[in-house]
């Protein structure tokens, strides 16, 4: 561990300065593991595979960490996470899935970084760290696939999407509906014309976290680092004392240092389903305003984005309008068309969970390909929910320009666009 200590030494910002000069000049190289390591038969052989590191192992990191895990052509030699008995668990399910005990725990993401062995990263942290996450795993030489929402401001996700357009790295963000067959099947039907001209785009909000605030806790008793990292966790976010609540799921996915609410906890998925289906994947809605309990958004087409509760069919659902039909869809995997007639022509067969969301990101790390969900595509989804939360948390109407990426004519509008980072973090 000397080499590491002599590095945080160095400064954290000295740093991601030298990763990222360092990934810069070449593509990782996949890294041959131990022979001890190859698991069950039925494997690719050790120096074929790409190992993989998870950057947080709480619920969806474990999920997704098992989805990876199945993949014959992978192997997750490392786990990170500011939670000890997260860490903990995370090794274990690794080393009990691979029968041997080969898989590294670290606190910091920086350690795991650090290692010139693993080709990519899963980052499954909280919504605040996706950004700065990925981009110090880009600078790292690493490829990566994020969990959504990838930003909590606008600034970031364009930050995140540049990032990997420059340093040539494969990024796949989390919006694994994108993979499922009901649901590309619904933007199948928008975008092919079946329903005539499409008219309006309904989209799910989460009916959790709906109300947004920046409530500052008293202080508590912070509890040891190595049980739980509470500088790390924060992040870029301010700083603040610690209080047990901060970190539950409930608390922080509300609160605007940590996450956008219910308008991106969903809108990662039908937001950006719609936006796909408007063949508007460079672009977002130019205005918001809110009609009631409904957020309504227009693109430059004309057509509407109405986020919203409500719909049927599990979570996540979406629905499309045409002018000659419509269809509603959801993760239940049901499936509801106007005319009937148009289930005739269903196609993309499967359903939740997604698994070969992970598959076509492993791909792409081979063939060097872009994503579905790509670095730019995230961000331009995710964009158009800062939109609409942007229209929701300042009471009142805003225009938007998606070429220049700012709102117009509309200083307050415009400082929701970005948010301070504490140091040592930066973008």
């Amino acid at each position: 561990m000397k080499r590491l200590e002599n590095r945080h030494k160095v400064g954290r910002r000295q740093f991601l300065r030298q990763a990222g000069a360092a990934a810069g000049g070449f593509l990782a190289a996949p890294f041959v593991i131990p022979a001890r390591a190859l698991g069950a038969e039925g494997r690719a052989a050790a120096s074929e595979r790409i190992t993989v590191g998870v950057i947080g192992m709480g619920g969806r990191g474990r999920s997704v960490t098992n989805a990876f895990i199945a993949q014959p052509d992978t192997q997750v030699v490392a786990v990170c996470d500011v939670f000890r008995d997260r860490r903990e668990a995370g090794v274990q399910l690794v080393n009990q899935q691979y029968r041997n005990e080969d898989c590294a725990s670290y606190l910091d993401m920086l350690e795991l970084l650090d290692r010139p062995d693993i080709d990519a990263v899963l980052i499954a942290t909280g919504d605040n760290w996706h950004s700065q996450a990925s981009i110090m795993a880009a600078r790292a030489g690493k490829d990566i696939y994020c969990e959504k929402p990838v930003s909590v401001a606008m600034t970031e996700s364009r930050a995140v999407a540049d990032t990997m357009a420059r340093l040539g790295r494969v990024f796949q963000c989390g919006m694994q509906r994108r993979s499922l067959g009901n649901f590309r099947f619904a933007v199948h039907l928008a975008r092919s014309g079946r329903l005539g001209q499409l008219k309006e785009m309904h989209a799910e909000e989460s009916r959790g976290f709906q109300t947004l605030y920046d409530t500052t806790l008293p202080p508590e008793p912070e509890p040891p680092r190595e049980e739980f990292d509470w500088n790390q966790w924060l992040g870029p976010a301010p700083w603040r004392p610690y209080n047990s609540q901060y970190p539950t799921r409930g608390f922080w996915s509300a609160h605007t240092d940590f996450s956008g609410g219910s308008i991106t906890e969903w809108g990662s998925h039908t937001v950006d389903l719609c936006q796909w289906a408007n063949d508007a994947d460079d672009s977002a809605p130019v205005e918001f305003d809110r009609e009631g309990d409904w957020w309504v958004g227009k693109y430059a087409n004309g057509v509407k984005l109405i986020i919203r509760t409500g719909l049927r069919f599990g979570s996540c659902p979406i629905r499309f309008e045409g002018d000659e039909g419509w269809v509603e869809t959801g993760d239940s995997g049901e499936i509801e068309v106007h005319p009937a007639s148009l289930l005739a022509e269903r196609q993309f067969q499967g359903g939740y969970p997604s698994d070969n969301h992970v598959r076509a990101f492993l791909d792409c790390v081979k063939t060097r390909q872009e994503p579905v969900a790509s670095g730019e595509v995230a961000h331009r989804s995710i964009s158009a929910c800062h939109v609409a939360n942007a229209c929701k948390r300042i009471g009142r109407p805003v225009r938007f320009d998606p070429v220049k990426e700012e709102f117009i004519d509309d200083d307050e509008a415009n400082r929701l666009r970005s948010r301070a980072y504490r140091e040592p973090w930066y973008l």
